[in-house]
């Protein structure tokens, strides 16, 4: 079972702690996952700032994924950090036609999948992630995030 920390100093509109732990079931309900995740809803200027130290790209995001590092002769079921920027969220959601909702769930899923190894770097691993998250989206239904 996934756990979910759940930071939110921002005071930002953003899902409460259980409903992240909801789309975690549906995610762990296809794909083998146990661990914590921290969340930490951030403002358009922390996530410019991560994403430009991390990413080398100087603008807000809507998720950032760090999985975590933990030495391997560590004990610790810590799976990573996500850092969500809300006010991306609610405007890619307008600017796709999409519920805010759903696109949080969206952005949690995908970047849980992140933590758990999964990526789009190249069409192929894009492809296998992209499948994922629709198969998970639509047991919960929603609509597939990639459809034109």
């Amino acid at each position: 079972m996934i756990r979910v920390d759940l930071i939110n100093e921002q005071t930002l509109a953003a899902p409460e702690a259980n409903q992240f732990q909801y789309w975690l079931a549906a995610l762990e309900k296809h794909q083998t996952a146990e661990g914590e995740v921290c969340i930490k809803i951030v403002d358009e200027a922390e996530s410019q700032s991560l994403n430009h130290t991390y990413r080398n790209k100087n603008r807000p995001t809507n998720v950032l994924s760090f999985p975590s590092e933990v030495p391997k002769f560590v004990a610790s079921d810590h799976l990573g950090d996500l850092a969500i920027c809300a006010s991306v969220v609610a405007q890619e959601a307008a600017e796709q036609g999409k519920s805010v909702a759903d696109h949080w769930a969206h952005m949690t899923i995908h970047g849980v999948l992140h933590l758990l190894g999964f990526d789009h770097v190249d069409d192929c691993d894009a492809a296998t992630m992209e499948s994922l998250e629709v198969t998970i989206l639509q047991s919960l239904n929603i609509d597939n995030p990639y459809a034109a």
